[in-house]
């Protein structure tokens, strides 16, 4: 289309325009639009609700409360066409969120139901405190069949009005933001308060407060406790005792005649009932959700000891965290027992329980240098100090090097591999045990080396290595939860990394270990950690793996980039035959001095405690005999 056609056309679309507005008509008729309700006008009726909301209970508030409630009673006969519906108020509860406050949501409730027309409230921050519950409340209530409006009378703003929308986002947020500077206000005095010699003692079972709000024992409650520390160490289960407790018509702290295991639980993990006081057990992280989580170090904790009278001992206390810790891999005596073997083959070496957390990588380590009493722990020079005496017609080997394995796919010989939460062995060394499928497992943390012997009937260390399957033993995986970070502390390991390392069965007239050598294991590294991805590194890359295992790379130790293994001399030294050694010096199945750690505990005598059970158990007993002669 040429340029002058278009614009005939133009114009001719213009004059039909003109056209039609040149000869437009009237309508017949007009129906005009509802009013639309604003809070200033006073001549159309309406049922109005006043919220009103106090932040604590106490007796300052209570007047304000009061001084409100007596406001808006007056503010609303101001107008003659408005109806009181109710007032709505929340006490003591933070405006933070909308749980918990019953007058809020009974109000919410009777405006989605056609009772109100208009709410009426102080300010933004007593409808709400926080930005996206004020929104969403306001927006609600807009979009219903009968809108509600909601009128903040401090900052003058009607919640139907149409340019109301920024400023009322606007305050929310500033009402959100008071809130947490408050917060945190509260929480610096509340760390000053608590590590300053001031702990919050709040009143639990066993204890009342006296005049200066000290906790002070209750002769009446604290029998209870104690019971239930008594019965806990004395080998009952949280559910047993908190049966007993229902039937000696027992109360929790609260009131209740129902007890649960949890309830005794809490009982038994209060360091209070022990005359101690640890701070910020827990903390609040967000004052909006108010979700309370577990103090791991986020914030400062403080420990008072001997803060008040105790009704069970501190060593008592700590003996009943040490069962509960190790409850849940099976441990049931009191204290953990860390035994080492002070001579044979296996002098240094630890037992691993595993069903024992408590144990730290000092304990071990401390456990096998008691047996030692010259000064060159283990009695063996460090590698290059050793001195030989070489025969005349003898190869002279030194410089020489003992390959080692991780150099060789080696999985026809004995080997384990480690991972932070379980162990297993190569099927080839379980079967070598047969039908003896219970084994324990020792440690020498300086030889760094592990130790694996057919268990005794009576053993409380043993673990279960294989599983029979149609006549045959098969490796079962070895959970160790409890001890398995320990057990990487010790050696040094990373927890995220597998490691292999390979060992070989020694046998001396009918006895047998095994001993796995942890020194210079195989590591297996997930590729990602290496690579940024999880594909293995290309040939093409600055790094060549030895080997990929599934989604892991096979490494070597570091050390030996520039060397094969170790010194010939060396390796003879510290790898000297056991087979050798006469078999009172083998001493295999000695079972280990007990090694007492850094923490000695003197519990109640097993007699007391059972006096003091019996005493309390008499009233069950006597109604047991009473129904049996009926």
């Amino acid at each position: 289309m040429s340029k002058s056609a278009k614009k005939a056309a133009d114009q001719a679309e213009r004059e039909k325009v003109h056209k039609r507005y040149s000869n437009r008509r009237e309508p017949d008729v007009i129906y005009p639009a509802k009013k639309q309700v604003d809070f200033y006008d006073a001549d159309v009726h309406q049922r109005v609700a006043v919220y009103v909301r106090v932040s604590t209970d106490n007796l300052g508030q209570e007047t304000s409360y009061e001084l409100q409630k007596n406001y808006y009673e007056e503010f609303v006969l101001k107008h003659p066409n408005w109806k009181l519906v109710k007032i709505y108020a929340d006490k003591g509860i933070s405006g933070t969120s909308t749980k918990h406050r019953a007058e809020l949501n009974q109000m919410l409730t009777d405006s989605r139901a056609g009772k109100i027309d208009l709410i009426i409230t102080k300010s933004v921050s007593r409808l709400a405190r926080n930005t996206v519950d004020c929104i969403t409340m306001v927006r609600n209530l807009a979009e219903l069949r009968n809108p509600v409006g909601v009128f903040f009378e401090s900052e003058c703003i009607f919640s139907l009005n149409e340019d109301t929308n920024m400023p009322l986002s606007f305050l929310a947020s500033i009402a959100e933001n008071e809130s947490r500077i408050r917060s945190r206000s509260m929480e610096v005095s509340l760390a000053q308060r608590l590590n300053g010699g001031l702990p919050l003692t709040p009143k639990l079972l066993g204890y009342s407060h006296d005049a200066d709000g000290k906790l002070v024992i209750n002769p009446d409650e604290a029998p209870t406790v104690k019971l239930i520390f008594y019965m806990y160490l004395s080998g009952y289960s949280s559910s047993h005792i908190a049966k007993t407790l229902e039937a000696l018509g027992k109360r929790t702290f609260l009131g209740n005649s129902k007890w649960t295991s949890g309830t005794v639980i809490q009982v038994l993990r209060n360091e209070r009932h022990c005359g101690d006081v640890l701070t910020r057990k827990t903390f609040t992280p967000d004052v909006i959700s108010h979700k309370s989580k577990k103090n791991r170090g986020e914030r400062q904790q403080s420990l008072y000891k001997g803060e008040h009278e105790a009704i069970v001992s501190r060593d008592d206390y700590i003996a009943v965290q040490h069962m509960i810790n190790n409850a849940k891999y099976g441990g049931k005596s009191i204290l953990p027992e860390l035994r080492v073997i002070e001579s044979g083959v296996l002098k240094g070496f630890v037992t691993i329980s595993p069903k024992w957390a408590g144990f730290k990588a000092a304990d071990y380590l401390q456990a096998s240098m008691s047996v030692y009493t010259d000064d060159t722990y283990y009695g063996q020079p460090a590698e290059g100090d050793a001195t030989f005496e070489v025969a005349a017609g003898d190869f002279d080997l030194r410089g020489f090097e003992v390959t080692n394995s991780s150099l060789f796919d080696a999985n026809k010989r004995p080997y384990v591999l480690f991972q932070s939460k379980q162990i297993k062995f190569s099927t080839d060394c379980v079967r070598q045990f047969g039908k003896d499928n219970k084994v324990e497992l020792l440690i020498h943390p300086g030889l760094r080396k592990l130790a694996v012997r057919r268990a005794a009937k009576d053993s409380r260390q043993c673990v279960q290595w294989s599983r029979p399957d149609d006549g045959k033993y098969y490796a079962k995986e070895i959970p160790c939860t409890a001890f398995g970070g320990t057990l990487f502390e010790l050696l040094d390991w990373e927890t995220d990394f597998k490691f292999r390392a390979y060992g070989r069965l020694l046998q001396n007239e009918g006895d047998s270990v095994f001993l796995f050598d942890l020194s210079e294991p195989e590591i297996f590294i997930q590729s990602y950690l290496m690579t940024g991805t999880d594909s293995p590194i290309s040939g093409d890359g600055e790094l060549s793996p030895l080997s990929v295992s599934g989604k892991r790379i096979r490494a070597v130790p570091k050390k030996l980039a520039d060397r094969f293994g170790s010194d010939f001399y060396s390796h003879r030294l510290t790898s000297s035959s056991p087979e050798l050694q006469s078999e009172d010096a083998w001493k295999l199945w000695l079972e280990g001095q007990l090694f007492e750690t850094g923490e000695k505990l003197r519990v109640t005598k097993f007699d007391e405690m059972q006096r003091f059970i019996a005493e309390q158990l008499a009233p069950i007993k006597q109604m047991e005999e009473v129904d049996f002669n009926a």
